[in-house]
């Protein structure tokens, strides 16, 4: 806004300054033409009625004075000729330049006021001035004085006229600059209230706002119990289903006693009670402190029993990271990533972690066939198959990236080196990891 308002300004103020140039050259030129206007009077007034010159008149001392040492005239008559510096009249043009409009009389001039002309000299002085046609085929009256003098009070004037623009234009910034910060602090302190909104910091933001505010406040507020509301009905359709789930899982797991696949039903009956806990809670933990390594090594084995018959490949290069996520939700983060590039793997899947501006970077790469640029974005839409083959349902990314979102990272898939599959999380490192990487 402040580049709009300095930019306006910038366009503003020469196009002031050509407008009163303009003016100014208008004005002066009007009042030379109206001393000019005495002089061709004078001019006229020797010429008798039969388009004779009376140069007794002529002659006097008082009409050369009148007319000026400074100017150049010319009569042409049927009855002669007589001037000083002006060329043939016939060779000066009888309304001045083209496209030049022809400017009216000054105040008190009637019929017979003369017209302008400019005009270069054989000497190269450039002079302005009137032009007379006498009556009938009496001839030409002219008179006509240097253009510096009209040039040079517009020269004069224009100077001071452009510091003048300039100061305004300082002015005029730095109060554009005061009236932004102090136009714009009460949104600057809305937008405060609206980021500790969405930290959880604030419930809501003040509806005491000026009257330009008010119905931005009002309506984020209606935004924000809206969202409230559809969270909770989702939580509650969570919190639900993992209590309708309990029950029969329990009921499996005493069926089953001591049969080997009790640590499957162990696992799930685990995952429902951490779901169904933080649907309660109505929120993440994010004083969690989850180490990165045992986790990844840990998914990395049962990914790897379940897919021992196809000679699959799985290695890792995690540092000592701890990252501020629940460890069942990056479980279930990890676990769909690793299970997802095993899946499509030929033989070949790569974990990687590292840290980078104060994240967490975790990358799972596979050397399957991949997923082409233009379906990325889709791949990670909940239910979205792009292979049909296997027994996938198409949540897996989707989960994946909607749980790095819960906690402040996000997912991107890109093409791995040699093709393939890469898939980048960043995740928020925990408190005691991050103070230990302050200068990294």
């Amino acid at each position: 806004m402040l580049a709009l308002s300095v930019a306006t300004t910038l366009v503003a103020l020469p196009v002031a300054g050509f407008a009163i140039g303009g003016v100014l050259d208008h004005f002066v030129t009007r009042n030379i033409d109206a001393r000019l206007g005495d002089r061709l009077r004078l001019l006229r007034a020797v010429v008798r009625e039969d388009g004779t010159i009376d140069r007794a008149l002529l002659d006097r001392s008082g009409l050369a004075t009148a007319i000026g040492a400074d100017a150049v005239w010319r009569i042409d008559t049927p009855g002669g000729t007589v001037g000083v510096g002006l060329p043939i009249l016939d060779a000066v043009p009888a309304r001045g330049p083209p496209g030049r409009p022809e400017r009216g009389p000054p105040p008190g001039w009637g019929p017979g006021f003369g017209a302008p002309f400019d005009l270069t000299l054989p000497d190269a002085t450039r002079v302005h001035g009137l032009m007379l046609d006498l009556p009938g085929d009496g001839g030409r009256v002219a008179v006509a004085v240097p253009r510096r003098q009209i040039d040079q009070p517009l020269r004069g004037a224009m100077l001071p006229m452009l510091l003048t623009l300039a100061i305004v234009a300082v002015v005029l910034a730095v109060a554009t600059l005061v009236q932004l910060r102090l136009g714009l602090r009460p949104l600057r302190a809305l937008r405060d209230r609206v980021a500790a909104v969405r930290g959880g910091a604030a419930a809501d933001v003040p509806e005491d706002q000026p009257d330009e505010l008010r119905p931005l406040a009002i309506e984020l507020n209606a935004l924000v119990r809206d969202n409230a509301a559809a969270l909770a009905t989702a939580r509650a359709s969570a919190a639900n289903l993992a209590h309708a789930l309990k029950t029969p899982v329990a009921t499996l797991a005493i069926e089953l006693g001591n049969d080997a696949r009790a640590s499957q039903v162990a696992r799930i009956d685990a995952t429902i009670r951490h779901h169904l806990a933080r649907a309660r809670g109505g929120t993440v933990d994010r004083r969690a402190a989850t180490a990165l390594q045992p986790a990844v090594e840990g998914l990395v084995a049962v990914v790897a029993a379940l897919h021992r018959d196809r000679g699959l490949t799985i290695g890792t290069d995690v540092p000592a990271l701890s990252v501020a996520v629940d460890a069942a939700d990056l479980d279930e983060l990890v676990g769909n990533l690793i299970d997802n590039a095993a899946r499509h793997a030929r033989s070949r899947v790569r974990l990687s972690a590292a840290v980078e501006r104060g994240m967490a970077v975790l990358t799972v790469s596979d050397d399957g066939p991949g997923i082409a640029a233009a379906d990325r974005v889709r791949a990670t839409d909940p239910g979205v198959r792009l292979d049909e083959r296997g027994d996938g349902h198409g949540f897996g990314l989707a989960i994946v990236r909607d749980l790095a979102a819960l906690y402040g990272g996000g997912l991107t898939l890109g093409e791995a080196d040699g093709g393939g599959l890469i898939a980048t999380v960043t995740l928020p490192l925990s408190r005691e990891a991050g103070s230990g990487i302050a200068g990294y």
